[in-house]
C-alpha cells in the first residue's frame, strides 16, 4: 500500500467534554502524518465517503454506538479499546436513583442505561439500531468480533477486555504517552506552585477528589485541583468546595489548562495524585512524572504495568490509605528510573509507529 489513508472515529463528546482519549487520538494522528499517513479526524454528523480510506480507526470500545453505525461499510478497522470498567464505582459510590438502579445491574447493563440517559437528556444521540436493541454487551462482542486488530494500551486492559467478553481477539499494545517536545528538561517551574501537591483531571466522583481532599485537609500540604466539573457532577464539585472551605491549603483551578500552562506547573510541584476508581494508565500521571513528580496512583486498572514499583499505590475508598501515599511520595525523593522508562518507552512517536506497524499487519493480510 503506497498511500495509507485513515479516518480515525471517536465519541460524539470527544471535544466537548475532552478526556485522556482526545489528548491519545490527536496526538496518534499528529505523529501517524509525520510517518506519511493520510489521516482525517471524524466529527460528529460529517459526512464520509468511506471509499477514500483504507482503513477506519475506532477509539473507545466502551462506547459501541459511536462505532457499529460506521462498520456496515466493508472497509476494514481496527479498534484503540480504551476500555475502561466504571462499574465498582457506579455501584458503590453513585448517588440518587442511579446509585440504586445500578447495584442492580452488570457492568454492560450500566453502560448501556448511562447511553440511555444521555440520549434522553439530549447530550448524546443513538446512533445505531443495533445498539439500541441489542444493548452494550452485544454491540461490544459485534465491534470486537469484527475488527481487523484491537490497539489496548496495555496487555492489563487487553487480558480484562477478554474476560469480560469471555473470547479471545487479535490485539496489539500501543502505548499510551507523552510528548517530550512539551514535557522535558528545559522546562521553567512556576514557583507559585513549588512543592505543592497536584490533581489534574475532571472534577467527578470517579476521579475521586473529594477523598483526596479529606486526605490533604489537616495536614501542612498545598493541594492544588486543576480540571473542569464534569458536566452531569455539579454537585460532585459543590461537595469538593464545601469540604475544602475555611481550609486555606486547598486550591482550585476549575478549567483545563494547555499543556504548556500545566507542565510549568507539574516542574514546580512535588507529587501528583491521581486516587481515581479506575484508570487504564493515567496520562496525567505519566506527564507529571516526567517533570520530576512522585506520583501516587489507584490500582485499580492497568496502571502497575506503566508504572510498576516507581509510583506509590492507594485504595481509592479509603482515606488514610491516600494520606499515606500522599506521605511517603512527598518525603521520598524522586525515583529516576521512571522518567527514564516513560522517555524510552511511552512517546506519542513510539505510539504512532506500534499503530503505524498494527496497520501495515492489518493491511497486508
Amino acid at each position: 500500500i503506497n498511500l495509507m489513508k485513515v479516518l480515525m472515529i471517536s465519541r460524539g463528546t470527544l471535544y466537548t467534554s475532552p478526556g485522556g482519549d482526545t489528548v491519545q487520538l490527536e496526538m496518534t494522528a499528529t505523529h501517524l502524518r509525520d510517518l506519511g499517513v493520510e489521516v482525517d479526524i471524524y466529527s460528529d454528523g460529517m459526512d464520509v465517503d468511506y471509499e477514500k480510506y483504507n482503513l477506519l480507526h475506532f477509539f473507545n470500545i466502551t462506547r459501541p454506538d459511536n462505532i457499529i453505525c460506521h462498520i456496515k461499510k466493508k472497509i476494514p478497522y481496527v479498534v484503540s479499546t480504551v476500555f475502561v470498567d466504571y462499574s465498582e464505582y457506579d455501584k458503590l459510590k453513585r448517588k440518587g436513583i442511579s446509585g440504586l438502579l445500578f447495584k442492580l445491574l452488570t457492568a454492560s447493563q450500566i453502560e448501556y442505561a448511562k447511553a440511555i440517559a444521555r440520549f434522553l437528556i439530549g447530550r448524546d444521540t443513538i446512533k445505531s439500531s443495533y445498539f439500541l436493541f441489542h444493548g452494550q454487551f452485544k454491540s461490544v462482542i459485534r465491534v470486537a468480533e469484527n475488527a481487523k486488530m484491537l490497539l489496548p494500551n496495555s496487555h492489563s486492559e487487553y487480558d480484562r477486555f477478554q474476560k469480560a467478553l469471555g473470547r479471545k481477539f487479535r490485539y496489539q499494545k500501543v502505548v499510551n504517552a507523552i510528548n517530550p517536545d512539551v514535557f522535558n528538561s528545559k522546562v521553567k517551574p512556576d514557583n507559585r506552585f513549588k512543592d505543592h501537591m497536584l490533581s489534574v483531571g475532571r472534577i467527578e466522583g470517579l476521579k475521586n477528589q473529594l477523598n483526596v481532599i479529606k486526605a490533604i485537609i489537616n495536614t501542612n500540604y498545598q493541594l492544588t485541583i486543576i480540571g473542569k466539573p464534569s458536566l452531569n457532577q455539579k454537585s460532585y464539585y459543590e461537595e469538593c468546595l464545601r469540604v475544602a472551605e475555611g481550609h486555606g491549603n486547598i486550591h482550585f483551578i476549575e478549567k483545563q489548562l494547555k499543556h504548556y500552562e500545566l507542565v510549568t506547573i507539574y516542574k514546580a510541584a512535588r507529587v501528583h495524585v491521581l486516587a481515581s476508581w479506575f484508570e487504564t494508565t493515567g496520562l496525567v500521571s505519566l506527564e507529571a512524572a516526567m517533570m520530576d513528580c512522585n506520583i501516587v496512583l489507584t490500582r485499580k486498572g492497568d496502571t502497575e504495568e506503566y508504572f510498576q514499583n516507581m509510583a506509590y499505590y492507594c485504595d481509592p475508598d479509603d482515606v488514610l490509605s491516600i494520606k499515606n501515599a500522599i506521605t511517603q511520595a512527598y518525603t521520598n525523593p524522586v525515583d529516576p528510573r521512571l522518567k527514564e522508562v516513560i522517555s524510552e518507552n511511552f512517546t506519542w512517536s513510539n505510539a504512532a509507529r506500534q499503530t503505524f506497524n498494527a496497520y501495515r499487519s492489518v493491511l497486508g493480510d
